[in-house]
């Protein structure tokens, strides 16, 4: 059996320097000498992409050198679940994580790496009222508990005011790592979406370039926003109200293509009946219809094409026009078959007409001033309508469990516009919100996150009562940021008798089992939305996490007389699952009764194939 200690790997966040030198190694073997980069090669095998030149294009500001390491550096906490604060956590696939987004996302780079379809952000503008998190380059956990400290003890957070020295330098040091370690979870063929307006429009889409590439970049989309005060139009003043916010667009790929936008049938024009006669001269195409005959000029379509159209007007007279318009039928059938039907008739006054349906949707261009950027649902001024997350989503989400995340979370609209897409198109997407418990300032909600679960609640319940045929997911899984489960060894001269004695048990003192659970499911890389099922054998409880990947018994105590019903236990159920042999195990080390216990449980666990086993 293994001992794992807090150092290892196994138990680290993602180490996205060593990674990243990792992808390197396999691109550029001939690079590495004796472990260690040789740069001077390295440029030769990038030969003319090598710039060298000491004045790059580009934003620089105070800070981002630390910034960009801030993204590299793993987290040292993790999340812990919430069971009472939750909705149907045994069924649900979506997360609402409370945190800083900075450390939750280097949390989440094990487990949803590649797996995200959708990013959508709506992040502080900067507008000199907006809470800016400050991070710590070298303690960035430490200041966030102590941030949520001040916030449950009523003190005062202070905003980034345009009087501050380091207006634009704050804001960019603090989205530059969050974007960054986003970047590394969007699937290969994913898209992200940031709101903004013209406050750091500039900035921000230098620092999208920098960060996905400008060959990723897609489109600037203007959304409409109502004008505040329309008076200010007509009088002097140093600039015209804005009508307008943007949101930029990039892919995860340069590859990816979009696919395509339109906007709904039912928003357009009905289908309409066009006279059948052309003016071109085709006398192949000149024959008798309805007793008609041209003279010059042709019939659209070949007779065959032609007699089939008539058929299927008949049809749809004598069989559904009862029932449905023929705007429907065609739409029906086209959904049903993937087949357009031609329709042509005479009409009353003698004129052969075809049928042209409704388009199947208007390409939409980058300007949406078609839709309002808030909506009548809304619980913040800056807060987006859910028909602006619906389209984006409805353009984006092709397939079933799709994820969508929203690291700047707010009041949950993104979450509410999942629910409402999969209600209307009987779908399956998956959110993730992360939301900081910053003070709010409703008064019946201390934090902002909390507002944000108790809006998921509601709009999953409006969702349900507006359609009560659909039962699609609407609960989720609550999670919160804290520090890591097992103590770090942090001895010095002076405190190694005192770290001595806490290492009795490497766990922290109140962490329950299922806290350790989730800690190595995060470290592991296993999604925090998978099935986990629980047995007892002998009393002692032994958790099985999606399917069989993972198994582990976090009692305190394993009597040597409970290891043979123990180890039964779970040999039958793993075989009953057919998991294979890559299963891994966990307990903790000091919960067995004597050494002799651990010999006999990891024996005969080893003879029935599972030989991956860990003590913490």
């Amino acid at each position: 059996m293994n001992k794992i200690s807090p150092e290892m790997p196994e138990l680290q966040s993602m180490n996205i320097t060593a990674d990243n030198i990792t992808k390197l190694k396999s691109l550029f073997p001939e690079a590495f000498s004796e472990g260690s980069i040789d740069f001077d090669v390295l440029k030769q095998l990038l030969g003319a992409n090598v710039d060298e030149k000491e004045e790059r294009y580009g934003l620089n500001w105070h800070g981002k050198r630390q910034a960009r390491q801030l993204a590299l550096t793993p987290s040292r906490g993790t999340l812990r679940p919430c069971k009472d604060e939750s909705v149907d956590w045994h069924n649900t696939k979506n997360l609402m994580i409370e945190g800083d987004n900075l450390e939750v996302l280097k949390l989440l780079q094990k487990s949803y790496a590649g797996k995200v379809k959708l990013i959508y952000i709506d992040p502080p503008y900067n507008t000199g009222q907006d809470f800016i998190y400050s991070d710590d380059y070298r303690d960035n956990l430490s200041k966030y508990l102590n941030f949520t400290g001040l916030v449950i003890n009523g003190n005062k957070i202070s905003t980034n005011t345009e009087t501050s020295g380091r207006f634009h330098t704050s804001w960019l040091n603090m989205m530059y790592p969050r974007l960054k370690l986003a970047k590394n979870l969007l699937h290969s063929d994913g898209f992200i979406f940031v709101s903004i307006d013209s406050h750091e429009v500039s900035n921000l889409k230098i620092i999208m370039d920098d960060i996905f590439g400008e060959e990723c970049y897609r489109n600037t989309i203007a959304v409409r926003r109502g004008i505040k005060n329309v008076q200010a139009q007509f009088e002097d003043v140093s600039a015209l109200s804005q009508g307008h916010e943007y949101i930029l667009l990039y892919s995860k790929n340069s590859l990816s293509r979009l696919p395509k936008l339109s906007q709904s049938h039912l928003e357009q024009k009905p289908g309409k009946w066009d006279t059948f006669w052309r003016g071109t001269d085709r006398p192949t195409m000149r024959y008798e219809l309805f007793g008609i005959t041209p003279e010059k000029g042709q019939w659209r379509w070949e007779k065959n094409r032609t007699a089939e159209a008539i058929e299927n007007y008949r049809f749809f007279l004598e069989k559904k026009s009862q029932q449905m318009s023929l705007d429907d039928w065609f739409f029906d059938n086209l959904t049903s078959t993937n087949k357009k039907l031609n329709f042509v008739r005479k009409n009353d006054e003698d004129v052969v007409q075809y049928y042209v349906p409704p388009s199947d949707g208007k390409i939409l261009s980058d300007n949406w001033m078609d839709i309002s950027l808030s909506g009548n649902e809304t619980i913040f001024d800056t807060e987006k309508n859910t028909d602006l997350l619906e389209r984006i989503i409805n353009w984006i989400c092709r397939s079933s469990n799709d994820i969508v995340l929203d690291f700047f979370a707010g009041s949950g609209t993104t979450g509410h516009a999942v629910l409402k897409s999969n209600s209307k198109n009987n779908s399956n997407i998956h959110y993730m919100l992360i939301q900081l418990p910053e003070p709010s300032n409703k008064s019946e909600f201390m934090t902002i996150s909390e507002l944000t679960k108790y809006r998921l609640i509601e709009s999953g319940k409006k969702v349900k009562d507006g359609n009560p045929d659909w039962n699609g997911d609407v609960g989720f899984r609550v999670f919160k940021l804290d520090t890591s489960n097992i103590r770090p060894w942090e001895a010095t001269a002076e405190t190694l008798s005192e770290q001595i004695d806490a290492y009795v048990s490497p766990i922290l003192e109140g962490r329950s089992e299922e806290d350790l659970l989730t800690e190595l499911m995060l470290k592991r890389g296993i999604d925090l939305s998978v099935n986990i099922e629980t047995r007892q054998f002998d009393g002692l409880t032994v958790s099985c996490v999606d399917g069989g990947k993972l198994f582990t018994c976090f009692a305190n105590q394993i009597p040597a007389s409970s290891v043979e019903e123990l180890t039964k236990g779970i040999i039958d159920w793993h075989k009953s699952l057919k998991a294979g042999k890559d299963t891994v195990c966990y307990f903790l080390d000091d919960a067995f009764e004597n050494n002799v216990a651990k010999t006999n449980l990891c024996a005969i666990m080893e003879q029935h194939g599972l030989t991956n086993l860990h003590s913490l």
